[in-house]
């Protein structure tokens, strides 16, 4: 089977791991993965975030590494990917009010193409209409009244878990980044022989 191309939606201050770690992964196991951002080119660069609990009431954010485009955000076209993923982080909460970011995320829907989130990427989903209505989805508890307001049924899973429903795949955060890369390599239909 051929390797599959995913499209990363990603912002300013996305979370790094979110970022680095899905891209790096998929591309180990051959597919193809474009990351972009809202008015910017490949080759130009965004500031990544760090997010972590350290015993306060929330998490702590501290700088990331700087990550480099790899596809121009006004030349995409749905049609070329095969799955869209939406990385968590700060990058959400701004990126969902483009209209061109909700469009690229509507066509998937309709087109019932895999659709990944992890963390805040929920926030972006939840800004088109019927993406996640009636579907089970994991986010970062903070977002749990917003999938519910939206007609999404929150499922609290375990930090480092990750949950599948049809060819919605969701996670609560980082730590859960390898349960949540094995289902979405499941939906991609991506199979791995140990020999």
């Amino acid at each position: 089977m051929a390797g599959k191309k995913i499209l990363m939606l990603a912002g300013e201050f996305s979370e790094e791991y979110e970022i680095f770690v899905f891209q790096q992964g998929m591309e180990a196991v051959g597919h193809t993965v474009h990351v972009v951002c809202p008015d910017k080119k490949a080759g130009e660069l965004i500031k990544t975030s760090l997010h972590d609990f350290e015993g306060d009431q929330t998490y702590t954010e501290k700088p990331g590494h700087l990550f480099a485009l790899n596809k121009t955000f006004a030349e995409v076209d749905t049609a070329d990917y095969d799955a869209v993923y939406v990385a968590g982080g700060r990058g959400p909460e701004y990126i969902r009010i483009y209209p061109r970011v909700q469009a690229i995320v509507r066509e998937f829907h309709e087109a019932d193409k895999p659709i990944f989130t992890i963390c805040h990427g929920v926030q972006v989903l939840i800004a088109v209409e019927g993406v996640v209505t009636g579907k089970r989805v994991a986010a970062l508890q903070y977002c749990e009244p917003e999938v519910r307001l939206a007609g999404g049924i929150y499922v609290d899973v375990p930090p480092d878990g990750a949950i599948s429903d049809g060819k919605l795949v969701s996670a609560k955060g980082w730590p859960g980044l390898a349960a949540f890369m094995r289902e979405c390599l499941k939906v991609l239909g991506t199979e791995i022989r140990h020999g």
